[in-house]
C-alpha cells in the first residue's frame, strides 16, 4: 500500500473515486500482493523445481490419456485435496507421471496449499538418517503435515523391512489424517510385494493409498525418446 499510495490517490482523484472506495483499492493492491508472496513461499518450500503447465501435458500420446483427459483436468479444481483423495499415477519411464504430479503441484501452490515434492528414495533416506540422530518422530512431520505430499519414483528400487516400515508409517498417517498423497510408480499394485519387503506389507500400504484414490494408468511409449528432436519431454 505504501508504495502504490501516492499513484492510487492520483488515479482516484482523476476518476472521482470517494476515499472509501480508494481505500478499498490500496486493501485489494496490499491483498494481492500478500497472496502473490505466500504462493511465490509455497513454491519453493515445496521443491517442485517447475511451474508445469497442463498446457504442455501431450494428451494424444496415447489413447489411455485422452480416455483419462477429463478425470485428469477435475483434478486441477483441487477437490480431491479438500476430500483427503489419493492419486495413483502409473506407468513405464518417460510417460510423465512426474510432471502430470507437478502440474497437480503447482495447482496447489497457487492455491495456497502447503506441498512437499520428494523422490521415494529421497524420503526414505532421509527418514533413515534421522534415525541415527533420535530425530525420526520430527523428521516424520515433514512428510506427514504437508496437505499434498508427491512422492515420485517408487519402485526404481527395492526397499529393505525398514525402510518399507518407514513409507508405511508416512502412508499411514497421512491416510489417519485424511491429507492427500500423489505416488508414481512404474509397478502396478500386483507386484508392489516385489518392490516393498514383502506382500503383508505391500498390502498394508496399498489398502490405505487405495481405499479413497484414483488411480491413473499411463500407457505407451516413452515421450523423451519422442520429444527428443520436437519439445522438452514430460518428465
Amino acid at each position: 500500500m505504501s508504495r502504490q499510495i501516492e499513484a492510487t490517490i492520483a488515479d482516484a482523484a482523476a476518476r472521482n473515486l470517494s476515499v472509501v472506495a480508494t481505500l478499498e483499492l490500496l486493501a485489494d493492491m496490499e491483498l494481492e500482493s500478500r497472496n502473490g508472496r505466500a504462493i511465490e513461499r509455497r513454491f519453493k518450500s515445496s521443491r517442485l523445481q517447475t511451474q508445469a503447465s497442463i498446457d504442455a501435458f501431450h494428451f494424444h500420446h496415447h489413447k489411455s490419456r485422452v480416455q483419462a483427459k477429463n478425470r485428469i483436468l477435475r483434478l486441477l479444481d483441487l477437490a480431491f485435496l479438500r476430500q483427503g483423495t489419493n492419486l495413483v499415477l502409473i506407468g513405464n519411464p518417460g510417460v510423465g507421471k512426474t510432471f502430470l504430479a507437478r502440474v497437480i503441484g503447482w495447482k496447489a501452490c497457487q492455491a495456497n496449499q502447503r506441498v512437499l515434492f520428494t523422490t521415494a528414495m529421497d524420503m526414505l533416506n532421509h527418514l533413515l538418517a534421522s534415525q541415527v540422530d533420535h530425530s525420526l518422530v520430527r523428521k516424520l512431520k515433514t512428510y506427514t503435515e504437508p496437505t499434498l505430499l508427491i512422492v515420485d519414483e517408487l519402485g526404481y528400487l527395492s526397499l529393505d523391512q525398514q525402510t518399507s516400515n518407514l513409507f508405511y508409517q508416512v502412508i499411514s498417517t497421512r491416510h489417519s489424517q485424511k491429507r492427500s498423497t500423489i505416488i508414481t510408480t512404474n509397478t502396478p499394485f500386483s507386484d508392489w510385494g516385489n518392490i516393498l519387503f514383502n506382500t503383508t506389507i505391500a498390502t498394508a500400504i496399498a489398502d490405505r493409498l487405495v481405499e479413497n484414490s484414483e488411480i491413473f494408468l499411463l500407457g505407451g511409449d516413452s515421450l523423451r525418446k519422442a520429444s527428443r528432436n520436437s519439445t522438452p519431454p514430460e518428465e
